[in-house]
């Protein structure tokens, strides 16, 4: 009886330790990125007007496309484009204030909740899209009103590590991701690396860019759902359409 005690006492005590260990990493992560840069309003504006000029004059030459091959061509200088811009446009964004009814406009003007962080961004690229109906829905239905249902993957329940092997071994882009009470942006570099742009609500932590070990909102949710964004070719032809985005309820 003695040793099933014992056992018993070290087996809670070897969990104590491996969960304090886990909130020392995650505190201190979360110490880095209190650190990270203020808010870039100047930046962003530059980078908005930027992409609102790339973005003209490739709808020209998408009129004037006439073969698949030409159009195709298109669309793959526009994806190029909006991952080159709309990620440093996401970091601008970094040091901004969280608040769980937080509708900031711009970087650092107030404090955004997590669904205002992504439509908003998504608007200031160039989406004809209602960010206030956007915002307020679950994550699900932030992703469906971009990509259908066979370019959202959903897991449920699956280790953090082997999710995020899975997702650093994705098609270098930038996805949306919902979580069970979250929504953010993944931008899967290419090298490889992963890093999660999103408002966190955790101790309030705001705006930050994250790699994976940093990326605790998503070890912690259990239901998980990766949206194609900038790989889905029919977000782009929207983008470049300038078509009304209806969101999806």
């Amino acid at each position: 009886m003695l040793g099933v005690i014992l056992l018993l006492v070290l087996g809670i005590g070897g969990w104590w330790l491996w969960r304090e260990a886990e909130h020392r990493v995650f505190f201190s992560a979360l110490t880095a990125v209190k650190e990270k840069p203020v808010p870039d309003l100047k930046r962003y504006e530059v980078l908005e007007a930027e992409l609102s000029d790339w973005r003209a004059n490739l709808v020209k030459e998408y009129k004037k496309a006439l073969s698949p091959e030409q159009k195709a061509k298109v669309e793959n200088d526009a994806r190029l484009i909006l991952e080159m811009i709309l990620p440093e446009m996401m970091r601008c964004w970094r040091g901004t204030g969280y608040d769980f009814n937080g509708v900031a406009e711009r970087p650092g003007e107030g404090k955004i909740a997590c669904g205002y962080y992504v439509s908003t961004l998504i608007r200031d690229a160039g989406f004809k899209v209602n960010r206030y109906k956007l915002a307020q829905q679950p994550s699900a239905n932030i992703l469906r009103t971009f990509t259908d249902a066979e370019n959202c993957q959903l897991k449920v329940g699956e280790n953090y590590a082997t999710y995020a092997d899975w997702l650093e071994a994705k098609e270098p882009a930038i996805y949306l991701m919902g979580l069970d009470t979250h929504v953010g942006f993944v931008v899967v570099e290419k090298n490889g690396d992963m890093k999660f742009l999103h408002s966190s609500g955790i101790d309030k932590a705001g705006v930050v860019e994250e790699t994976r070990d940093q990326a605790f909102a998503i070890k912690w949710s259990n239901w998980r759902m990766l949206g194609h964004f900038t790989a889905d070719p029919h977000v782009i032809r929207k983008w470049l359409a300038g078509e009304n985005v209806r969101v999806v309820e």
